[in-house]
């Protein structure tokens, strides 16, 4: 579909174009895949914006520096949040000032100190298997593991006290909501998540650790490479939003594996198989509505589908290219054998997931002690009867009852 600029055309249709539940993918994306690669749409907030569905179209986006995520600063461009972005972040900033800042802290998430971390994920997951099976049979799987492990996790990596998650809970609530009740939410939280990480901060400068923050704070007061506003704007983006994304792809996850007998069955028998089994989960199970953030195209840009206009607001479908049939064999068919298996479900370019490695650390660590733990976890409910959070920019399950 080429750029229409000029032309009178009919309203492009409403995005997302149905309420997400469940783990499934909108059928609509094979078909703009095959019809309408790049699509007009009308998104909640904003105006409209061009989607993109192929993996190659996608990859483009989020790697060529001609689609700028800066240029979306305090406008209001199209977008599925009700807020216009005002601060900049390092998920909203471009290079050169977003490789600066992405050296930094990639510092503190190099392979090694995530390996370090694994023994306490370990211990994390097993200390909370502990409180589920000492509850007792039926348990809701969410509250007792895919919840509170990722916080545990960021709080260790952080160093900021466990006994405040529920803060961050519903911190990160209110960033993700698109809701009818979004804007009340993210005014509701305001200045707090701010005012409580400068404080953290305030504190390690009192009383020096190893943790990230400790080694952020480090870069600022020693190196002078940090300003104090992106040192606290990066400390609220990794409380907020490093642990939310992983407590729903370990809640989907594990939904998937408990409506797919066969695969969990597979996976008890072939343990080895658990390292391409997440993989292959990470591409087959959609994460969210949308992938990242609105793009500006700075220069006209061509791609598959047609011609994307200097000016332009682009949004990708990182799931849709996920499924894309001509990059994965049997894209709708779940594979724990699938190789190779280039999926994006931690982007692609410079704003890959600095946490990806975390993430899969935890992801694999909670998958696989449930597999030798209880291997006969099963749905208490039936699957219809699951409840997902709605209203949100990511999909999730509200709760997972479970037996065994």
């Amino acid at each position: 579909m080429a750029s229409t600029e000029g032309q009178a055309t009919p309203t492009p249709p409403s995005y997302p174009f149905r309420q997400a539940r469940g783990v499934g993918i909108d059928p609509e994306f094979a078909r703009l895949r095959h019809e309408a690669p790049l699509a007009r749409v009308t998104m909640p907030y904003g105006g409209q914006a061009w989607l993109v569905t192929r993996y190659e179209d996608v990859r483009t986006v989020l790697a060529d520096r001609r689609f700028s995520r800066a240029a979306t600063l305090g406008r209001d461009v199209p977008r599925l949040v009700p807020l216009v972005q005002q601060v900049p972040s390092i998920l909203t900033l471009d290079p050169p000032d977003h490789t600066r800042q992405r050296r930094l802290v990639s510092r503190a998430f190099t392979p090694r100190r995530m390996e370090e971390l694994r023994p306490k994920v370990e211990q994390f997951v097993d200390e909370l298997i502990d409180e589920l099976v000492g509850h007792g049979p039926p348990a809701d799987l969410v509250a007792h593991l895919t919840r509170p492990l990722p916080v545990m996790v960021i709080c260790e990596l952080l160093g900021v006290p466990f006994g405040e998650r529920h803060l961050f809970y519903t911190w990160s609530e209110a960033m993700r909501s698109t809701g009818a009740d979004a804007v009340a939410k993210m005014k509701q939280a305001g200045q707090l998540p701010w005012d409580y990480l400068a404080d953290r901060i305030s504190v390690e400068r009192e009383n020096p650790s190893d943790s990230v923050l400790g080694t952020l704070v480090r870069a600022r007061d020693e190196e002078d490479r940090l300003s104090e506003q992106e040192l606290v704007s990066f400390a609220v983006t990794l409380l907020l939003a490093g642990h939310e994304t992983t407590t729903d792809e370990l809640g989907n996850f594990l939904y998937t594996l408990l409506v797919n007998p066969a695969h969990h069955e597979q996976l008890r028998a072939h343990p080895d198989m658990l390292e391409p089994a997440v993989e292959e989960l990470l591409r087959f199970v959609p994460i969210g509505t949308l992938s990242g953030f609105t793009r500006i195209a700075t220069e006209d840009v061509r791609l598959s589908g047609g011609l994307v206009r200097a000016g332009d607001s682009v949004v990708v479908q990182a799931d849709s290219a996920n499924r894309d049939e001509s990059v994965f064999e049997a894209p709708d068919e779940l594979d724990f054998r699938r190789e190779p298996n280039r999926h994006l479900a931690f982007g692609y370019g410079p704003h890959h997931c600095l946490g990806a490695q975390l993430a899969r650390i935890e992801l694999r660590a909670a998958i696989g002690a449930l597999l030798v733990r209880l291997p006969a976890l099963a749905l208490a409910v039936a699957e219809h009867e699951v409840p997902w959070k709605l209203g949100r920019s990511a999909l999730g399950p509200q709760a997972l009852p479970v037996t065994w």
